[in-house]
């Protein structure tokens, strides 16, 4: 039994690796807006911690243009670890290379097309919302098929 769960978690299982591409590619994206929101920080002087605001002789201060991709981030926070536990029981469940594949695919461009939304203001809602629900659809249907499966 366990040679047959090593076997298959083994990255030559197209539906891993798939699984772990697009988990690289969230994780990639998470640490991008990381960074975004410290560019933004800096760009627009905002720091909310005294002690940033101070190392740089600035009073603190909150500026949307940051918050904005602050939220997004926090948003991905909330999102993507979920996303990641649920993939992982979903492709437990052996489903099809193909479904899983075109789930993780969306999932991830809902959550890139949520941040741009977010972020950056490039189309108005009901985007971000629906972004947003796709990618909560996905989820909860990964979740339970996989407690379908269990049962």
């Amino acid at each position: 039994m366990t040679r047959e769960i090593f076997n298959f978690l083994s990255i030559e299982n197209k539906l891993v690796s798939t699984y772990i591409f697009y988990c690289c590619i969230l994780i990639l994206k998470m640490m991008a807006v990381m960074l975004l929101t410290a560019l933004q920080r800096h760009r627009y002087m905002a720091f909310i911690n005294p002690e940033d605001a101070d190392y740089l002789n600035v009073k603190p201060k909150i500026d949307d243009h940051v918050e904005r991709v602050r939220r997004a981030h926090l948003n991905d926070l909330e999102s993507i670890p979920i996303f990641f536990v649920a993939g992982f029981a979903y492709i437990l469940t052996n489903p099809s290379v193909t479904c899983a594949t075109w789930l993780f695919r969306i999932f991830t461009a809902v959550r890139f097309i949520h941040t741009f939304v977010y972020a950056v203001y490039v189309l108005p809602q009901p985007a971000r919302v629906l972004s947003f629900s796709i990618g909560a659809l996905i989820t909860s249907y990964m979740t339970f098929k996989s407690i379908l499966y269990l049962m």
